[in-house]
């Protein structure tokens, strides 16, 4: 299953090839077609690290050409430095620049890796000790603000903590990881999707949300991120907290997945047939199960118990969401949601949700885990 899947991911990915040119894809807009933008907004890394581990699994150089080209991109947007004011920065070097780093072990590469990192410590406020999700320093809205996103941004400083030794990286993404803990993680094992601190003191405030529901409701893709985010400070930082973090927001998720194990947008808006789903949040929560059981020792009672679920999600997505045998599709998975809050592509293609669906089939079949860190 897992094999003919990746299969035909690769045969969209080779028509999009066309399809894009010099573009990237965001998300589709109720029309099946992907929206092509510029290299400038969060999203970009995505198709990038589709090429990477479309070129990983068919050694097809036509892969390997356009995600060099993405690469020599993402070098030109560090150096123009003008979309760059966020905390994004581990999606889109992650997955480009990085991403050929782990394939080739091409050291310009490498550099262009830890030039990004510096970036991503430029958003570090010390006087509150977070990295400012968005905006620049002393934003009145955003100056004090994280999000549960950044998670996934982490592991590009402790990657560079461990290319360089230089322990500022390190100190900052730990720093980070564990607030996020104590003020994201509530009491009954869901998540704020966003916080907000005193810029001068640090002192919490309160928290709210950006994407899901109300301030108070688990937005089911920013749970995500906390599974497979925690799970990969907890691989880096080699500790058992952060995984059991991840392991309690992953029992909250599983708790309330629907039937067919993919979720709905928020775990807190009534379930009807109307209710709109995310695939991007089960696919992301997927490629975190596995490597939360990646990381528990074999006799573990929990680690099949992960496997299992991520293995349902991910035969669920493939029969009940995937796009195979759709003519002309351009995304992998149907029914991913961007913002239904802002009803901003709220039951479309999303190319997060393609990137970590063919991450997760990677993993089930390949053994390999993304870009996130070295193998």
């Amino acid at each position: 299953m897992w094999k003919k899947a990746i299969e035909e991911t690769l045969t969209i990915t080779s028509r999009n090839l066309e399809n894009f040119g010099e573009h990237y894809p965001h998300v589709s807009n109720g029309d099946r077609r992907y929206a092509l933008i510029e290299n400038t907004d969060w999203t970009n890394g995505f198709w990038s690290g589709i090429l990477w581990l479309s070129y990983e699994y068919s050694r097809d150089s036509r892969f390997r050409e356009q995600a060099v080209w993405t690469v020599d991109s993402f070098r030109k947007r560090l150096e123009d430095r003008s979309y760059l004011d966020h905390h994004d920065i581990g999606f889109l070097y992650s997955l480009s620049t990085k991403a050929q780093w782990i394939v080739e072990k091409d050291h310009s590469a490498r550099e262009l890796t830890l030039q990004a990192a510096d970036v991503l410590m430029e958003r570090w406020r010390e006087a509150s000790g977070l990295i400012q999700a968005w905006g620049p320093e002393g934003d009145s809205e955003n100056g004090g603000r994280i999000i549960i996103d950044c998670l996934l941004n982490l592991p590009l400083l402790l990657w560079a903590h461990e290319q360089t030794g230089q322990d500022a990286y390190r100190r900052v993404a730990e720093l980070q990881a564990f607030k996020s803990r104590r003020f994201l993680i509530r009491g009954d094992d869901s998540s704020y999707h966003t916080f907000y601190f005193d810029q001068t003191t640090g002192d919490a405030i309160r928290g709210g949300t950006q994407q899901g529901d109300k301030d108070g409701s688990t937005w089911t893709r920013g749970q995500a991120w906390g599974i497979y985010g925690f799970a990969l400070c907890s691989r880096y930082l080699q500790n058992t907290e952060l995984l059991e973090t991840a392991k309690r927001l992953a029992r909250h998720f599983i708790a309330r997945l629907p039937e067919d194990h993919v979720a709905y947008w928020d775990f807190n808006v009534p379930q009807t047939p109307t209710s709109p789903r995310d695939s991007s949040a089960s696919a992301i929560a997927a490629c975190g199960l596995l490597e939360i059981a990646d990381l528990l020792q074999a006799d573990d009672p929990e680690r099949e118990w992960f496997l299992d679920v991520a293995v349902k999600s991910m035969q669920s997505l493939i029969r009940n969401y995937s796009t195979q045998g759709e003519e002309n599709a351009e995304g992998f998975i149907n029914h991913g949601s961007y913002s239904v809050r802002a009803n901003v592509s709220p039951d479309d293609y999303t190319i997060w949700g393609d990137y970590f669906y063919l991450e997760a089939l990677m993993r089930l079949d390949q053994g390999i885990p993304g870009y996130w860190y070295d193998r």
